[in-house]
């Protein structure tokens, strides 16, 4: 059988501060003075104003699922051992949703409105750590 390595994301100069604060264990992202919202995937500009105000600024992490699916089949052949998958948007209490994955959590008990809090995963082969999600209970 034929086995993939999983892909891994890159950084780019928009996106480093928040790969780069994720392998501190922390969660940082963009806050817009002009439109007085936090902004999350990282861009150069502010949605609505267009100002080029965006601030970096660390947050809990701390959130609500705001959606979930279970996914029995591999949505890849690099995920082919990682089944079921828990594919989820949450959303951070700071308002941004982020699409990340629930662990350390049976499927059956997921539940949407239920409190999420942040758990890091450090790949150092890639100097790369992802964001997933556990039960806050």
């Amino acid at each position: 059988m034929t086995t993939f390595e999983r892909p891994m994301p890159v950084k780019t100069p928009t996106t480093a501060p928040f790969w780069d604060a994720l392998g501190e264990h922390k969660i940082r992202i963009q806050y817009s003075p002009s439109s007085d919202a936090w902004v999350f995937y990282p861009r150069v500009r502010a949605p609505r104003t267009l100002a080029g105000d965006l601030e970096w600024r660390e947050i809990s992490g701390m959130g609500t699922l705001y959606s979930f699916t279970v996914a029995r089949r591999p949505v890849g052949p690099h995920f082919a051992d990682a089944v079921p998958q828990l594919l989820a948007i949450v959303e951070w209490d700071e308002g941004p949703r982020f699409s990340t994955e629930m662990v350390n959590v049976d499927p059956a008990d997921l539940q949407i409105g239920m409190r999420v809090r942040p758990v890091f995963f450090d790949y150092p082969e890639h100097d790369v750590t992802m964001l997933r999600y556990e039960p806050a209970a």
